[in-house]
């Protein structure tokens, strides 16, 4: 793709979420889709992971945002910013109650200011006063080749999902990467440095650096940098990004970009969406529900058949929920094998388990479907084996192996390690009826 600088990160998730439905089998990820309409839940056959793409990445798009450096505080809300020690307290910059906006000029004098010596061409920026937040892009040659870069600022809740994906190193079951490092800064920020690749799941073609800062009240700062003159449809223009792992650090802890947090208007000012300078509290409804990842390790541990020894796993601890994974030796080669454990699906249960699905009913009345097929579309030469259950009280479980120590892996074996009556067996074990947590009031 050329630069564009994309907007709109839907066609992006649409379709992430389409190959995290699982490549193998197209009528599957059919239903699994139309699954989704109606529930907005799917089937994570792959983890979700810490790489966003290079498209979305670039316009961190439709929420307003807030990027702060990492300075600590004094208890009330002020940061101490720059050497002289200048005190600006939460949503004031300059010591007025409404500061200015700053412009996307602005936003780009300050990326100029923060490079090494170079040329910049392709510039673009929004302000703080635009509806879709503060962005600032720029192709930059310091003479060893052209580099695009783009600088995008958000807010996110502390403690969700995103926030974790911006600051955790990614599994590397999931995502090739050459190295990956978190610190935790004075003041409590977080600063993550990926080194990795526009498409994360091969280590080949265009490398994608990142730096994500996300402070303890959820203000984000990203930095994206390539070795190309665009993340996509543009060759490879020299070995590496421009940037440094210090110079990543020392450009999104700025202290500059400080202003840019307190210029974005408030809920309402030019319709933009809400941006508090005190985050709430996730909620209940946002937080993690369903059996933890950490119980399902252990019952799907417990249920392997004998033989398999287990050479790696999913984090226990994390709040993930609903997945893990285990990779397996019998002697014979790694084999990868991952679970969904998901209640009350029963209103999904026709599409996924209908006609033309596959599925036969037990005596007990579960539904259960097994299937073989390709495992990436990647070709990479993976086989998948799934089987996926039912129970009559809307509890699925659907385990899948590969022949491979990973889904972005080529194979270590010619089949996986278990046939598909043992993922059958594993499935519709009754363990995972006692696992199911109450219904909600």
């Amino acid at each position: 793709m050329s630069v564009e600088h994309r907007d709109d990160r839907f066609e992006d998730r649409l379709g992430a979420a389409l190959r995290n439905a699982g490549g193998a089998f197209d009528a599957d990820r059919a239903a699994l889709v139309a699954g989704g309409e109606s529930r907005g839940r799917r089937l994570r056959m792959r983890r979700r992971t810490a790489v966003v793409s290079g498209a979305a990445a670039i316009a961190l798009v439709g929420v307003v945002g807030a990027l702060v450096a990492p300075w600590g505080g004094d208890g009330t809300g002020q940061r101490n910013v720059g050497s002289g020690g200048t005190t600006v307290g939460p949503g004031d910059a300059t010591g007025t109650a409404t500061p200015p906006p700053v412009s996307g000029a602005q936003l780009l004098g300050t990326l100029k200011e923060l490079l090494p010596e170079g040329a910049l061409s392709e510039e673009s920026a929004r302000g703080t006063d635009s509806e879709l937040g503060p962005h600032a892009y720029a192709v930059f040659d310091d003479g060893k080749g052209a580099a695009a870069l783009s600088v995008g600022l958000d807010r996110l809740e502390p403690g969700s999902v995103p926030t974790r994906e911006v600051t955790e190193c990614p599994d590397p079951a999931f995502v090739q990467y050459d190295d990956c490092a978190r610190s935790t800064l004075t003041g409590g920020a977080v600063l993550r440095i990926l080194k990795g690749y526009e498409h994360s799941d091969s280590p080949v073609g265009t490398k994608l650096w990142t730096a994500d800062l996300v402070t303890p009240d959820g203000e984000h700062v990203s930095l994206r940098e390539w070795n190309a003159a665009a993340e996509r449809g543009k060759p490879v223009s020299r070995p590496e990004p421009p940037l440094s792992s210090s110079q990543l650090k020392a450009f999104v802890t700025a202290p500059a970009w400080l202003r840019a947090v307190n210029a974005i208007p408030a809920a309402g000012a030019t319709g933009t969406p809400s941006v508090s300078s005190t985050p709430s509290t996730p909620s209940a409804s946002s937080r993690p529900s369903g059996v933890d990842s950490a119980t399902i390790l252990t019952t799907l541990t417990g249920l392997l058949p004998k033989g398999l020894s287990v050479v790696g796993k999913s984090a226990e601890d994390t709040d993930e929920t609903e997945y893990g994974y285990v990779v397996v030796d019998d002697g014979e080669g790694k084999s990868f094998v991952q679970i969904n454990v998901q209640p009350n699906m029963s209103d999904v249960e026709g599409e996924l388990f209908g006609e033309g699905s596959g599925a036969v009913t037990l005596p007990d009345g579960i539904k259960v479907a097994v299937r073989q097929g390709v495992g990436d579309d990647k070709g990479l030469g993976l086989v998948m084996r799934t089987a996926d259950a039912i129970w009559p009280d809307g509890l699925r479980v659907a385990v899948s192996a590969f022949n491979s120590a990973s889904q972005i892996t080529g194979p270590t074996r010619e089949n996986p390690a278990l046939t598909l009556d043992q993922l059958k067996a594993i499935a519709t074990d009754s363990k995972w009826q006692g696992l199911q947590p109450p219904p909600p009031n």
